[in-house]
């Protein structure tokens, strides 16, 4: 079956797990729940623990992780963790490989999610396309030439913290009215008083309200597009995250907000596309990155 290799996608609630071949063929999965408290130490253990049992014979060769949080540019250290307890500068992939014998490499989330949906996913015919995720944040991840870009220091991509609104909201990154602070779930919330699902399937019923909510929340998402593409000039922008699951409805004023402000020169041929591997994004695109990692090192 040629080489295999673990995808682990951490997160606050559930670690999840899949040993992979190189052709992204998922041959088994497992969901552990994320120990509480989550200090990695813990995390570390339920890892090594999971990977026994999805890899008993030990047949893999390399491991990728994504973590809630930005790594470092060498894929090394866990710099930030959010919602784990005590993540600081965390040596995940020393500690995994001292511990498994596997050469381990380890990405922020949303990258991961970027590299799983560009290797099997809604990107998959797309060597240059961004990601957004829509979710309790706003996250993102760029891929130029069919590769993972991370800026020099390991903190690309950061796509939801661009500026919309310069008066608008403050954000926890110290960016005052980031896409973020207009797009993501505690957005939704602050500006309706409902929560997403919810929104969905008023506007599934023809709720005209909704409708006119996920109208404006589609010209806003457009306008911060607009700005990463004239930056990135995509094939493809992919939009993932639990609030996709309205993309129908925000899909068309998003749409006419980029064809209005971007120029036809640096939107030919630009797809606007709902993400298609859902919550085994991440996963997947962590796979993606072990099998990066060997590459690079043979």
């Amino acid at each position: 079956m040629g080489n295999q290799v673990i995808g682990i996608d951490l997160g606050g609630t559930a670690i999840k797990l899949g040993r992979f071949t190189e052709n992204g063929n998922c041959l088994q999965s497992l969901t552990v729940d994320t120990p509480q408290p989550a200090t990695p130490e813990a995390v570390l253990s339920a890892i090594v623990d999971a990977i026994s049992q999805i890899d008993p014979d030990n047949q893999t060769i390399a491991i990728g992780v994504g973590t809630p949080g930005p790594a470092d540019a060498t894929g090394r250290i866990a710099k930030v963790a959010i919602n784990l307890v005590g993540w600081h500068d965390v040596p995940l992939a020393d500690w995994l490989e001292a511990k498994t014998g596997k050469p381990t490499i380890l990405a922020n989330d949303a990258n991961c999610a970027g590299l799983g949906e560009a290797w099997l996913g809604a990107g998959r015919n797309f060597p240059n396309l961004i990601l957004l995720t829509l979710g309790t944040g706003v996250g993102g991840a760029i891929i130029l030439d069919g590769k993972l870009f991370v800026g020099h220091q390991g903190a690309a991509a950061e796509l939801g913290l661009i500026t919309l609104n310069p008066d608008g909201p403050m954000c926890s990154s110290g960016n005052q009215g980031s896409l973020e602070q207009h797009t993501a779930i505690s957005a939704i919330r602050r500006r309706t008083g409902k929560e997403p699902a919810e929104l969905g399937a008023l506007a599934q019923a023809g709720d005209a309200q909704a409708l006119n909510f996920w109208q404006e929340y589609g010209k806003d998402l457009g306008i911060g597009i607009t700005s990463l593409i004239y930056v990135l000039t995509p094939q493809a922008v992919i939009i993932g995250g639990g609030v996709s699951a309205s993309f129908e409805f925000f899909l068309p004023s998003m749409q006419a907000e980029i064809e209005k402000r971007v120029l036809p020169t640096s939107r030919l041929g630009l797809q606007i596309l709902l993400a298609e591997l859902g919550n085994s994004a991440g996963m997947v695109g962590a796979a993606k990155l072990a099998l990066t990692k060997i590459k690079i090192g043979e």
